[in-house]
């Protein structure tokens, strides 16, 4: 049975592994157990900045997505950044990818949010097919990046 919740601190582990998954597949990131695990603690200790959903299968976590919220000048009020989403690889191809999408979107509307952003890269054809079928539509912004800790 899957089901998809809130995350709590007990996840961690899991959730770190999911997000070292993800960060080994994109191009722009490289995976550090230690930066994910703060990451992902500050998140979910202080549900004013975000929240992350997770699928659980039994006690394994199969998938996750997270939102942050901010504030849009644009847009006169809050919105939504959605920061990480993965399936686990052995449970692709399964329907759950839609299911958190839809959960994270009706997550966002619950929280009177105004819009979610989100950066996939570029070639990964399949996400973005996931991403235009829940209404999601190319940005002529282009992302750009400062690391301000020397990176």
């Amino acid at each position: 049975m899957r089901y998809i919740e809130p995350a709590t601190l007990d996840d961690l582990p899991q959730l770190a592994d999911l997000l070292i998954e993800l960060f080994t597949a994109e191009s722009d990131f490289q995976p550090d157990r230690t930066k994910q695990l703060r990451g992902l603690r500050h998140i979910i200790e202080h549900p004013e900045i975000g929240r992350i959903l997770v699928a659980r299968e039994g006690s394994e976590i199969v998938g996750m997505v997270s939102l942050l919220f901010t504030i849009s000048t644009a847009e006169g009020g809050p919105v939504a950044l959605l920061e990480d989403m993965i399936v686990r690889s052995t449970h692709r191809g399964q329907g759950l990818g839609p299911r958190l999408l839809q959960h994270a979107i009706q997550c966002a509307q619950a929280q009177g949010l105004s819009r979610i952003t989100l950066l996939t890269d570029g070639h990964n054809a399949k996400a973005i097919g996931l991403y235009a079928k829940h209404g999601f539509k190319p940005s002529g912004m282009l992302p750009m990046r400062l690391h301000l800790d020397g990176s």
